[in-house]
């Protein structure tokens, strides 16, 4: 059974900081998201873009602040969810049947994968792994995407691709925050620096 989102779906995040070994990454970051909006957060390489998400998304205590939110979450990052073993048609139908119960044998045909369903997934190219992951994420209906660098690896056509899909998503009640130095043509996006909380 796929996750309902709430009406009043929100995510708020009250001054946060980060620390990562001997190194304060930022602090006195807060912000809020309802059901719909999408936030990017950009700067350089080291300012704690990917420690943000992980926070967020529960994967790691922030060193102060908190963080308050009513919906399931989906992370997409560099690490594919799926047995590299397995091919990636069986990889993909585990996944669904672990998120929601159960697998839609067209799942990987209708989202442009279908000639890659025998290929075993430590063969994907960046670009494939990349929209496996995207495809995983969306199978139990998450009300919160976090996305770590989505569009690395993805030619014009499927960058383009998942803007659209992200469209719909947010279109649909969703909301995304999304760490990337890329720009995104998403309708609404708002955008923090972290280097305006660089401690």
């Amino acid at each position: 059974m796929e996750a309902a989102r709430p009406l009043d779906a929100r995510l708020a995040a009250t001054d946060l900081a980060c620390r990562r070994g001997e190194r304060l990454l930022f602090r006195g970051l807060s912000f809020e998201l309802k059901a719909g909006e999408a936030l990017q957060i950009v700067g350089p390489n080291g300012t704690g873009k990917s420690s943000l998400l992980r926070i967020l998304a529960g994967l790691m205590q922030p060193l102060a602040g908190t963080v308050d939110r009513n919906v399931s979450v989906a992370l997409l990052d560099e690490r594919l969810p799926l047995d590299g073993h397995l091919p990636l048609n069986r990889a993909v139908a585990f996944w669904s049947r672990l998120q929601s119960g159960h697998s839609d044998p067209n799942l990987i045909e209708s989202n442009g994968l279908g000639r890659l369903a025998d290929v075993p997934v430590r063969f994907l190219s960046t670009g494939q792994r990349k929209r496996a992951a995207i495809l995983v994420s969306n199978t139990h209906n998450a009300g919160l995407w976090l996305l770590d660098e989505p569009l690395n690896g993805l030619d014009v056509n499927a960058a383009a691709d998942f803007q659209r899909l992200l469209a719909d998503y947010l279109a649909k009640g969703g909301m995304a925050i999304i760490a990337s130095h890329q720009p995104f043509d998403v309708p609404g996006l708002r955008q923090i620096s972290l280097q305006d909380f660089a401690a």
